[in-house]
């Protein structure tokens, strides 16, 4: 259920891009970059709506935030496919965004409710290997819709998606929230909260090197229609280059699920950080030579997604190790900023398209070394370290049958 409340977002990013070309015929767009908002507006309503879930979680409970988040997400899918106007529609996503940010923070609050350390890893893990589905397929069921209908039919199928998930949350998600653990809504203790985030200099430090990571993936999502169409002229093979990608993340989180307890979330996560920027390094020097084709960049980029896969869920847990009494607050502060950022760069690298895969490379290779730098100030050089949290059989045999 966690695994596909998460994929409404992936849904809601992935299955546009088949339509972006289309949309921005309909909507005569001036520039060629313009199309690029109707993602990018999304994930801005992400990031912003972050900061405020958190907070009405740890005093109402996650389950009726959800209901009401998700409530919001169908009105405002419906709204987005009888836009007239390019303008509303982005503001239609925006705020459907807006609503759906609180998916990926109460997901993380529920697991953050009933596990901690390496079992969380694991745990977010096996989520993300069943969430990473959805990117694999969603660009294929838009353009099965794109064969029978208009592209504002996709945003049907989005609403009807939030319908099924609203009435299988109402019906069997049991509130994880600990009565004892419920927090008054108050500017003290929200500001005590968030200063105990802000300050923890190791949870910080993986939050923000998290957000780089995904500043990439968030710009290659962006943009991936216009490389494969323009650039590679690969139209009729588009969705499934792009699945061959997700795929590939998909399976790093499943590897991640396999090993995360026997090496650490440190561990693995920092070797894979490694490897990423290994590989970028390489994917730089391709686009600057100019031997680059789709087979070469989807090489470049499978094994890139796969390091995001090994790193994304290990750095989350890390991150929320120490806030088990305000995972709420924490899980919302911590999206927000890790959202943010990532929003922020990968919208600033897919607008420098210009006809090549150049600025991927370069935000690849680059947002990679500004990763390792944080984890090495936020570990205080000490890498490749492992802290044991203590473990129950129950509580693997719990993730076991997530």
């Amino acid at each position: 259920m966690v695994a596909s409340l998460m994929a409404l977002n992936a849904l809601a990013i992935d299955m546009m891009l088949p339509a972006l070309g289309l949309m921005s015929d309909d909507f005569a767009l001036p520039a060629v970059n313009d199309r690029q908002w109707v993602i990018t507006s999304y994930i801005y309503g992400m990031a912003m709506g972050s900061i405020l879930y958190g907070t009405l979680a740890d005093r109402y409970g996650r389950k009726p935030v959800l209901l009401v988040t998700t409530a919001i997400y169908i009105i405002f899918g419906i709204l987005c496919a009888f836009a007239w106007d390019y303008d509303l529609l982005l503001i239609a996503r925006f705020i459907q965004g807006l609503a759906a940010s609180a998916l990926g923070v109460l997901v993380n609050s529920i697991i953050r409710d009933r596990y901690e350390g390496d079992a969380m890893a694991r745990s977010m893990s096996t989520i993300m290997m069943v969430f990473m589905i959805v990117p694999i397929t969603a660009p294929l069921f838009g353009q099965l819709v794109l064969l029978v209908a208009q592209w504002k039919a996709i945003f049907l199928v989005l609403s009807t998606a939030g319908l099924v998930m609203f009435l299988w949350v109402l019906a069997r998600l049991p509130e994880t929230l600990h009565p004892d653990n419920k927090t008054p809504i108050s500017p003290k203790s929200i500001v005590s909260a968030w200063h105990q985030v802000i300050f923890n200099r190791n949870s910080f430090g993986h939050v923000i090197a998290s957000g780089l990571m995904m500043a990439p993936l968030f710009a290659y999502i962006a943009s991936a229609q216009q490389i494969f169409f323009d650039i590679f002229d690969a139209e009729d093979i588009f969705v499934y280059v792009f699945a061959l990608n997700a795929g590939a993340m998909s399976l790093g989180n499943f590897a991640n699920s396999r090993i995360v307890m026997r090496f650490g979330a440190r561990r693995v996560s920092q070797s894979a950080l490694l490897f990423f920027i290994l590989v970028s390094i390489i994917h730089f020097a391709l686009a600057m030579t100019d031997h680059i084709n789709i087979w070469t960049f989807t090489a470049m980029l499978a094994p890139s997604m796969a390091m995001v896969g090994l790193t994304g869920a290990n750095f989350s847990s890390i991150a929320m190790q120490p806030f088990g009494k305000i995972a709420g607050v924490a899980s919302s502060f911590q999206n927000f900023s890790r959202t943010a950022l990532s929003a922020s760069i990968g919208a600033a690298i897919a607008l420098q398209f210009d006809g090549t895969v150049l600025p991927i490379a370069i935000g690849f290779l680059v947002c990679g070394i500004a990763s390792l730098t944080l984890i090495f100030w936020a570990e205080e050089g000490r890498l490749f370290r492992r802290v044991q949290i203590g473990v129950t059989r129950d509580s693997l045999a719990k993730i076991d049958n997530l």
